[in-house]
């Protein structure tokens, strides 16, 4: 499955799930906006896997929890590219803490960095993507969060994540007559985000059907699969990409 030449802007994307990513889509022919906040070191690194690919890319600072933030990273990406094709809201933070210990900051940082997050990113980018009639948008979930899994301790994260799906869906709806599909992609446990699929399958895990850990690359292949042609008719989805975790 290849992709043709478009532009993703993949929010969080210095380290981690957004990484891989980043760097997966790279490989599938797409050039790439890397947003980060506080990793520049490692989000300059990216830019130079990616272009090692053949792909172009473009390191771009923003608080994707900030209005006008949000609107200068659209704006310089769709400048310096011309275009901007795919959106993936990767970023969101999450803590363990139960309710009565949580600040109302904590919680409004849990919600704002996924679920405004992806709001104002996805707003930003909307008209650029309905004036090309095509657009790809995948939300990052958790497994768990869509059918109100509890645990204890995930009550800001769980939350945040279920509306990230509510979102997602709704969104969906809005916008898929114009050449636009949104998905979400809900990663079950990622405990080592710089494992890679043949080291996770020296390691037994008897939490998951399949017997190994997940890793941030099983995450980026079931993204690569939404943003790319052959799944124009998958929207409103959530895929969970958990290796039979929660089943």
């Amino acid at each position: 499955m290849t992709l043709p030449v478009r532009v993703a802007l993949v929010t969080g994307a210095a380290k981690g799930i957004g990484r891989a990513i980043a760097l997966t889509l790279a490989e599938k022919g797409t050039d790439i906006a890397v947003n980060y906040l506080h990793s520049q070191a490692e989000a300059l690194e990216v830019v130079k896997e990616i272009e090692s690919k053949g792909r172009k890319a473009l390191a771009i600072k923003a608080d994707v929890t900030r209005e006008v933030e949000v609107a200068e990273l659209v704006d310089k990406v769709h400048t310096h590219f011309g275009r901007l094709d795919i959106l993936v809201n990767n970023v969101g933070d999450w803590i363990t803490k139960d309710v009565e210990a949580m600040s109302l900051g904590e919680w409004r940082r849990v919600l704002d960095t996924s679920v405004t997050a992806a709001f104002l990113c996805s707003r930003q980018v909307l008209p650029i993507m309905k004036k090309q009639k095509w657009g790809r948008i995948v939300n990052l979930a958790a497994a768990g969060a869509y059918r109100a899994h509890g645990a204890s301790g995930m009550s800001a994260f769980y939350a945040a994540k279920a509306g990230v799906v509510a979102f997602t869906k709704s969104l969906a709806r809005e916008v898929g007559r114009s050449g636009i599909t949104v998905n979400a992609v809900a990663p079950g446990v990622v405990a080592d985000k710089e494992r890679t699929v043949k080291e996770a399958l020296e390691v037994k895990d008897k939490e998951t059907s399949v017997g190994r850990p997940g890793t941030s690359w099983d995450i980026a292949a079931a993204v690569a699969f939404l943003v790319s042609d052959e799944a124009g008719f998958v929207t409103g989805d959530v895929i969970n990409v958990t290796g039979g975790w929660l089943i």
